[in-house]
């Protein structure tokens, strides 16, 4: 009878297991480059609520490796690209990383950290050789330490490559190999990774495809694509996030590192700031992607499907816009947890948003109906809050592109009084601006008010801070002038 109540209970434990887990669960990475940022239990919460098993940080954040202690998520903990050179150099400073921002939290807090990620795309050609002597000096020195702290079999070591490290001469994925100039160090990198049980992490982005070039077929950036396959021999690719990762399979395989595990870093779709950038291609994409992660879909040379992390959770409006002003727009959910646009992620269930969430007081600040766009006074107030404020909505092509000079100068008053916590004199901008509770949101554009950082008693921290958004607000200085001048 003992036994009969044993295996009762067992089975019962691994059917709940699977019914809280899923069959495969998800992955994301949770950037904190945010003016406003969500509280650190809000965001686990609300990745647990959407089935979300793994996490990948880019920066060991304390209130983030805290929240997610004993949570049941796996984590991959990054170390950002300035702390290469120290670590590189300085073997006790990789212990010293690796006790405050590993074993403290794995021991004191319950985080289950899996992995250590090492630098972020160390290797693209922007940085201009920047990182190549100091990646793998860090990531022998990280490994070392984690030796040396007994979580060498716990915890491996990774590092997250962009795909513009593989190419292919003939466009074909088998021709795939390594970039000449960086070969030999991706080769001893991988060696060293494989020999001491660690995953290679390549991103990979189709938008990006269809960013750099006007003439990419767009079908063929999505998995449900009706575009002309691509005809490489016996294969036959109909989108371009498989026939990018079997480029890499055919460059692993032309080195001797035919088995080396994979790990997708980063993948999503970005749902403004650029044309194609939009809630319809974003839902696609995504839709797309989840549906192969939960049938357990890999890709013509690997039919074992890696661990994908979608980029991103949520939307950061603290980010570089140097690639784009998409960037601050990879999000599933925008910065405060809200849909975006609903997603099947698997067992009849949809996006679920976050809890909890308190904001500002409902106003907003918009020009006043006495002033004119034309008034100089008004196009310098807006240049200067969208130096210190998001104004990516605004640009060409983006959810806010086609707004009047009025609406579009309000939108960038509304942003900066908002992002300045609607303290007093925020919305004054030389008397050319109200305070309304009238929601002037219309269509596609929303006009945010922010998370109230006072009641969540968030702490800022660097990453929370503001960042000037000079280029951003010339951008659309100019636009508001061509406007204009046509009126």
């Amino acid at each position: 009878m003992g036994k009969h109540y044993f295996l009762y209970f067992f089975m019962l434990f691994l059917v709940s297991e699977g019914l809280t887990k899923g069959v495969a669960g998800l992955a994301c990475n949770w950037g904190l480059q945010s003016t406003h940022p969500l509280q650190a239990n809000i965001v686990v919460k609300l990745m647990k609520d959407n089935g979300f098993n793994k996490v990948k940080l880019f920066e060991a954040d304390p209130e983030a490796l805290k929240a997610l202690g004993k949570s049941g998520i796996q984590v991959m903990v990054g170390i950002p690209n300035d702390l290469l050179a120290p670590l590189a150099s300085n073997v006790q400073a990789a212990v010293d990383w690796v006790q405050q921002n590993v074993s403290k939290y794995i021991s004191q807090n319950g985080a289950d950290i899996r992995y250590v990620a090492v630098g972020n795309e160390p290797f693209l050609k922007t940085y201009k050789d920047m990182f190549l002597h100091t990646t793998l000096p860090a990531l022998q020195n990280i490994q070392a330490a984690l030796i040396k702290a007994g979580l060498g079999q716990k915890v491996k070591v990774t590092v997250p490559l962009n795909a513009d490290v593989y190419q292919s001469d003939s466009g074909l994925p088998s021709a795939g190999n390594f970039r000449a100039d960086i070969h030999d160090l991706m080769i001893s990198i991988i060696k060293f990774l494989r020999d001491n049980g660690g995953p290679l992490t390549i991103n990979i982005y189709p938008f990006l495809s269809l960013y750099a070039d006007p003439n990419f077929p767009v079908d063929f950036a999505f998995f449900n694509s009706t575009a002309a396959p691509v005809v490489d021999g016996p294969i036959t690719y109909t989108n371009v996030y498989d026939a990018n990762f079997d480029t890499l399979i055919s460059a692993l395989e032309k080195n001797g590192f035919g088995s080396m595990p994979v790990i997708i870093g980063e993948v999503g779709w970005p749902t403004d700031g650029n044309s194609n950038a939009n809630i319809e291609y974003a839902r696609r994409f995504n839709q797309g992607l989840v549906d192969r992660i939960l049938a357990g879909k890999g890709t013509p040379k690997r039919r074992t499907p890696p661990d994908v992390y979608l980029f991103s959770l949520i939307d950061e409006d603290n980010k570089s816009t140097l690639p784009g002003n998409f960037e601050r727009h990879w999000g599933i959910f925008n910065f405060d947890g809200s849909i975006k646009y609903q997603l099947k992620i698997g067992g009849g269930k949809g996006l679920v948003p976050a809890k909890g969430v308190k904001y500002l007081a409902r106003q907003w600040c918009v020009m006043s109906p006495q002033a004119s766009p034309s008034d100089p006074s008004v196009q310098e107030s807006m240049t200067y809050a969208c130096t210190y404020a998001d104004c990516t909505s605004l640009g060409f092509g983006s959810s806010c592109g086609n707004l009047d000079p009025k609406k579009n100068a309000s939108y960038a008053f509304n942003m900066y009084y908002q992002t300045m916590d609607q303290r007093k004199g925020t919305c004054s901008f030389n008397n050319r601006s109200v305070i309304t509770t009238i929601d002037p949101s219309q269509g596609s554009c929303r006009y945010e008010i922010m998370i109230d950082l006072g009641k969540h008693e968030l702490p800022r921290n660097s990453s929370a801070g503001r960042r000037p958004n000079s280029l951003i607000a010339s951008l659309i200085l100019a636009f508001m002038l061509i406007i204009g001048g046509g009126l």
